[in-house]
C-alpha cells in the first residue's frame, strides 16, 4: 500500500536538500526574542560567528537578546558580512543596543516607523529582512506571537525556516 506524498512536502524536501549541498555563501536572517538567558546568548553568538566565517551573509535586527548576541558574534568574524535593519530609527533603540549598533557598516533605519509601535514596526521590519535572504533561523518561545508569524511567512516565501525553542 502506497502513501501520496503532498507536492508541498515535496518542495520543502527539494528546498532543504539544495541548501544542503549549496556551496556558496547565503543571505541567512537569524532573528528572535529579546528575552533569554546569558548562556542562550553566547551559543547564539557563536553561531553566528561561525556563520560569517563561512562567509555567510548575516542579517538581523537591532534588539536586545537574541538579536544584539548576533550582531556581537558576526563583528568579531567579519563586520562586512552584516546588515542589521532596525524597525525604527536608531534613537529609538534601547541604550545597550545603540552601543553596538553604531559600530554596524551596514546598519538600515526605518525612521518613518517611529509613530508605530514596537510591535507593528519590528513585523514589518521582520518581513523585509525575510525578502532580503535565502534562509531564516529563529530563536524563539512558542508565544513568540511576532517571530512565528515571521517563520510562517517566511515559509511562504519558500524560504528555508529553522526554529529553534527556549521552552
Amino acid at each position: 500500500m502506497s502513501q501520496s506524498i503532498e507536492v508541498k512536502e515535496i518542495d520543502t524536501l527539494a528546498q532543504e536538500l539544495a541548501a544542503i549541498q549549496q556551496t556558496s555563501s547565503k543571505r541567512i536572517a537569524l532573528l528572535g526574542s529579546r528575552h533569554l538567558p546569558l548562556a542562550h546568548q553566547k551559543i547564539i553568538e557563536t553561531m553566528s560567528y561561525a556563520l560569517v566565517l563561512g562567509g555567510n551573509r548575516l542579517m538581523t535586527s537591532g534588539a536586545t537578546g537574541t538579536n544584539l548576541a548576533a550582531i556581537r558574534g558576526a563583528m568579531n568574524a567579519d563586520p562586512n558580512l552584516l546588515t542589521v535593519i532596525l524597525p525604527q530609527s536608531l534613537s529609538r533603540q534601547p541604550r545597550e543596543s545603540r552601543e553596538v549598533l553604531e559600530m554596524v557598516i551596514h546598519l538600515v533605519e526605518n525612521p518613518e516607523n517611529d509613530r508605530l509601535s514596537l510591535g507593528e514596526a519590528s513585523a514589518l521590519c521582520n518581513r523585509e529582512i525575510i525578502a532580503r535572504c535565502q534562509q531564516l533561523v529563529c530563536f524563539a518561545f512558542h508565544d513568540s506571537h511576532t517571530l512565528l508569524k515571521t517563520c510562517e511567512e517566511a515559509e511562504e516565501q519558500r524560504k528555508i525556516v529553522t526554529r529553534f525553542y527556549f521552552d
